[in-house]
């Protein structure tokens, strides 16, 4: 599936405005799309290092106009969490040599429209 299906929109409330400072990401997602797949999308799209993803199955509210009556969509949100401080991460190589890898991810989502908030 592509990244740009699983992702449809950010969404911005006051709520997601406050949680991205802390860096966690709304947005609405295709209702199929698991976890994972989630967590690749935002990896892709937005070049971050996702830590966490949590999901809502928002259920569609009851309307009515007039006599007819009827219920809203039920749609899919999802709460990305990424990582704020990619620091350098270090392992051993074989024969006990210490290599350094530089970690090259975005600390915000650009797309997501609030960078000037904050």
């Amino acid at each position: 599936m592509n990244p740009r299906d699983i992702i449809i929109e950010p969404l911005i409330t006051e709520r997601s405005a406050m949680q991205a400072a802390e860096g966690k990401y709304t947005f609405r997602v295709a209702k199929n799309a698991g976890k994972p797949a989630i967590r690749q999308a935002c990896e892709e799209l937005f070049d971050v290092k996702v830590l966490k993803v949590n999901t809502v199955n928002v259920r569609g509210k009851k309307k009515r106009q007039g006599y007819t009556q009827g219920r809203t969509a039920s749609w899919k949100k999802a709460v990305v969490t990424i990582d704020l401080n990619p620091e350098a991460s270090t392992y051993l190589e074989k024969g006990g040599k210490t290599t350094q890898e530089r970690k090259k991810y975005k600390t915000e989502i650009e797309a997501f429209g609030l960078s000037h908030i904050a």
